[in-house]
């Protein structure tokens, strides 16, 4: 019996030996990159559940009765938005830290600043954007970029007015962006079902056409710009003004989660075929509900046309590389 106690004794100092010896764990998660993430005040009277890709029906309407933009759809686990802002700030700082998240995020400048704060150091990349000359002088612009808070200038969206992104009212400031080497995120491509019956009645599908970039690309030659949400439908004319300006990146947010998910995957691929997965990349266009993170992210990790490292391209490599970032810190 005294040999069966040594034996386990052994045993047992050897098997603590053993889990002392065990490396830490790291994260399950590779890094990913969301590069369009909208800090939002949270509203409770303007919230609803939204079904992923309820664009899949897209009925049409009559001129003599309202215009409803209904996201909530039909189906069996529809997305739950945040109540309160306090609980959407801890759902997203739960989730950068479980899903090994860094997030290029604008939108309402309080919320920014508290996500920023309350994230660890660098996993919030904070932007700041300008439609309309009449939102803010170029030089409060100037100001706002200089003080080295805001990294980018993000979301450029002149097409909900009527505009053209080269319209020389906005010249100035990317000409501030060029000359503080600021990249830009432009807004380009369609805005929903009935976007101009509902609550942008000065939305222009045309002004969403990447070659209308082209002009203010030549003004601006060193000037970095991404398509977001990658000029969708318009997959012919990004590729051309891609091909024609090797600064000019794209993401694919907003409709990685409200078209057909067939269309989207078809998307995304027609412009991998063209060359260009080193130019693509992830965003959700965030705004409400927390789980869309985990939604959009299985879109690309499921995409069967894709190889391993073209996803890694998409998820983290090429926003490394489109916003100058150090890779070491994200080891």
């Amino acid at each position: 019996m005294n040999y069966l106690k040594n034996i386990l004794a052994v045993l047992f100092l050897f098997s603590g030996l053993f889990v002392v010896a065990q490396p830490a764990k790291k994260s399950p998660h590779l890094p990913i990159i969301d590069v369009h993430v909208h800090t939002m005040k949270i509203n409770p009277n303007f919230t609803s559940e939204m079904c992923p890709w309820f664009l899949s029906n897209m009925p049409g309407g009559d001129p003599n009765e309202k215009m409803v933009f209904a996201a909530s759809g039909d189906c069996a686990n529809p997305l739950k938005p945040a109540k309160s802002d306090a609980e959407m700030q801890a759902a997203v700082m739960e989730t950068m830290e479980r899903l090994n998240m860094t997030m290029v995020a604008f939108s309402d400048a309080e919320i920014l600043h508290n996500w920023y704060n309350a994230a660890p150091k660098g996993r919030i990349i904070p932007g700041i954007g300008v439609s309309s000359s009449k939102e803010m002088t170029v030089e409060a612009f100037r100001d706002s970029l200089s003080n080295g808070f805001y990294k980018v200038m993000s979301e450029v969206a002149p097409q909900y007015q009527g505009m053209s992104p080269s319209d020389m009212s906005l010249d100035a400031y990317f000409a501030v962006a060029e000359e503080l080497n600021i990249p830009v995120g432009i807004h380009m491509g369609t805005g929903g079902n009935g976007m101009a019956n509902i609550t942008q009645p000065k939305y222009r599908a045309s002004m969403g056409n990447p070659l209308l970039l082209e002009d203010l690309l030549a003004r601006h030659p060193k000037l970095k710009i991404w398509v977001q949400h990658a000029g969708y439908p318009m997959a012919d004319e990004l590729i051309a003004l891609m091909g024609a300006n090797a600064y000019v990146y794209c993401d694919i947010s907003g409709m990685i989660w409200s078209y057909p998910l067939d269309e989207i995957h078809a998307y995304i691929k027609r412009l991998v075929q063209a060359g260009f997965g080193k130019r693509i990349m992830y965003g959700t266009d965030f705004m409400m509900w927390p789980k869309l993170f985990e939604t959009s992210i299985g879109v690309i990790e499921n995409a069967q046309y894709l190889s391993f490292d073209q996803k890694r391209d998409i998820l983290f490599n090429n926003a490394v590389r489109f916003f100058r970032l150090d890779e070491k810190q994200f080891k």
